[in-house]
């Protein structure tokens, strides 16, 4: 079949005219008098007309054969703490940086402490701000910093991560704040009184926990956009977004206020902004991280991940928090996570695939770079194999019907009761997703049941499938002001063309910086591969990492100087 995805023509919206549309779209006569036309616009009506003869699945869970024994799996977790283990070279300081600094006495957790906070402060202050960290308590952040100056001192760190700056996605649980998820329909008041299995883990792992992280509202949007806390900037450029929805983590890093952080990714959410932001970003396979603690937003393509600095960050994190969790049902049943052949850069033996029609669906600039970057890993002995997906559009729109439908049906009572409480951009999504039936989430269920099937058809010939991560590179803040709202889907739908298909089927997905534009802004590749294959693509990315060039962002702070 053609390659059937298309760039969307759809004016932006803001101001009065956003304003009208939702008034329409939020009453129920004029929204139905609309929906023939909305069912068009958003392909919707295509997958009502196609006919289908699979079953649906409902959870993307896949399933696994023969894994490594637990000692073996656990000793691939230790590489980094190896005399002889190269870390990655990163513009800003990296997780291994801050290691060695604490552990040669160059600076301590409790310095690095005040030096995040006052860091924190500054870029809030700044014209226009970062708005990367929404709310941060600095005696507890102190405190933490205290307790690993201790262990440090006692020559008993946790782990390498011990003392180390991290930020939390706001639709994430961590002691003792609020889980707003971007929104002030929760208000902040409502601490949480668990931290989620990830932050629990980190902590675990000594983690300085410095705050909750900037997020599109309820996460139904990837520029970073917020009319509550601020819109998030992109360091590279204030005037630029960092991308969304997990925008004030890839923020963070890439300011350097930390050099790890926790986003959640249901539909490109970590690796958009990460690529925009210049890091790398992994979206685990689903089930392999623990979704015990995260607001239940979009539970059939949600994922928990970290963004770093550097692969290795990106790697430690991951070797960190992956693994079963009895508190999570869905995150029982999966192999031992690993980090095989971590630090073997050869990549002789392994195949690539790339869709053509596909990968230069994008930017000059972007296929350009991207391009470049595929010659690299051949440099480093990849084979490139011509592939071919099918149905990619029909996968859009079913990717696109379930999450929207799953968002309303989380914040179903506060939108009914508080609905302008939300913003006007967060209002049109909701609306609507009001459009679709019952029988339609069925139908795109029904959808997800090909989509796995044929990415798992051509993952039997390569071992991964490379594409851009984004379209396009980071986009410009319109706004007049940081509380006001735009729709604007044509952007949306660049941002996600290649992000969704990792989501709807539930297969892991890296992003790793590869080059920039001609205006200094990011470019990221994507790394696809087959389920559980995460210890594969952290090898690839940071393989190929030591091969492209890094620069620092135009606005960031160099903690250990």
């Amino acid at each position: 079949m053609p390659y059937d995805l298309k760039s969307l023509k759809v004016p932006r919206l803001a101001g009065a005219p956003l304003k009208s549309i939702v008034a329409l779209m939020e009453n129920n006569y004029s929204r139905t008098l609309l929906s023939p036309a909305l069912m068009k616009e958003t392909g919707a009506s295509k997958i009502r007309s196609t006919r289908l003869n699979t079953l649906p699945t409902f959870l993307p869970k896949h399933a696994y054969g023969r894994q490594l024994s637990a000692e073996r799996a656990k000793s691939t977790l230790e590489i980094f703490a190896e005399p002889d283990f190269q870390a990655s070279e990163s513009p800003l300081p990296s997780v291994m940086d801050y290691a060695r600094a604490y552990r040669s006495g160059q600076i301590g957790p409790e310095e690095i402490a005040d030096k995040v906070i006052a860091a924190i402060t500054e870029s809030d202050r700044k014209q226009p701000p970062l708005r990367a960290i929404i709310t941060t308590f600095d005696q507890d952040i102190r405190h933490q910093a205290s307790e690993s100056a201790k262990r440090l001192a006692n020559g008993q760190p946790l782990s390498l991560l011990d003392g180390v700056p991290v930020a939390i996605k706001d639709e994430i649980d961590a002691v003792p704040y609020a889980t707003t998820v971007g929104t002030r329909v929760y208000g902040n008041d409502n601490s949480a009184e668990h931290d989620a299995t990830v932050v629990a883990r980190l902590r675990a792992a000594g983690a300085v926990i410095i705050g909750k992280a900037n997020m599109q509202e309820i996460g139904i949007g990837v520029t970073g956009a917020n009319s509550h806390h601020g819109h998030c900037r992109n360091p590279h450029n204030l005037h630029h977004y960092p991308g969304g929805s997990s925008s004030g983590s890839a923020a963070s890093v890439a300011a350097g206020l930390c050099p790890v952080a926790i986003g959640a990714d249901g539909g490109g959410s970590i690796r958009i902004p990460a690529s925009l932001c210049g890091l790398a970003g992994l979206k685990p396979t689903w089930g392999r991280v623990s979704e015990h603690g995260a607001f239940p937003l979009c539970w059939s393509v949600a994922h928990i991940g970290p963004i770093g600095q550097t692969v290795d960050d990106v790697a430690m994190a991951y070797a960190l928090i992956a693994g079963a969790d009895p508190l999570d049902p869905y995150c029982v049943e999966q192999p031992l996570p690993h980090l095989s052949d971590y630090r073997n850069k050869d990549l002789s033996g392994l195949t690539i695939g790339v869709f053509s029609s596909w990968f230069s669906h994008a930017s000059r600039e972007v296929v350009q770079k991207c391009q470049l970057a595929v010659e690299k890993l051949k440099s480093l002995g990849v084979t490139v194999k011509t592939i071919n997906i099918e149905d990619l559009d029909l996968q859009r729109i079913a990717h696109a019907l379930t999450i929207s439908s799953e968002m309303l049906a989380a914040v179903d009572m506060e939108h009914r009761h508080n609905s302008k409480v939300f913003a006007l951009d967060t209002r049109l999504n909701l609306a609507l997703a009001k459009v679709f039936s019952s029988t339609d989430y069925v139908k795109a269920q029904r959808v997800r049941t090909l989509a796995i099937n044929e990415f798992n058809r051509v993952l039997q010939d390569v071992d991964m499938i490379v594409t851009p991560t984004t379209a396009i590179t980071a986009p410009p803040v319109q706004q007049e002001s940081d509380d006001s709202a735009e729709s604007n889907i044509q952007v949306l739908t660049e941002l996600m063309r290649f992000a969704f298909p990792a989501n709807l089927t539930g297969l892991p997905a890296l992003t790793v910086p590869v080059d920039y534009d001609e205006k200094g802004l990011p470019i990221g590749l994507q790394l696809m591969g087959k389920a559980w294959s995460e210890h594969l693509l952290l090898r690839c990315g940071k393989a190929l990492e030591g091969l492209c060039e890094r620069k620092r962002a135009a606005y960031s702070f160099n903690m250990l100087r």
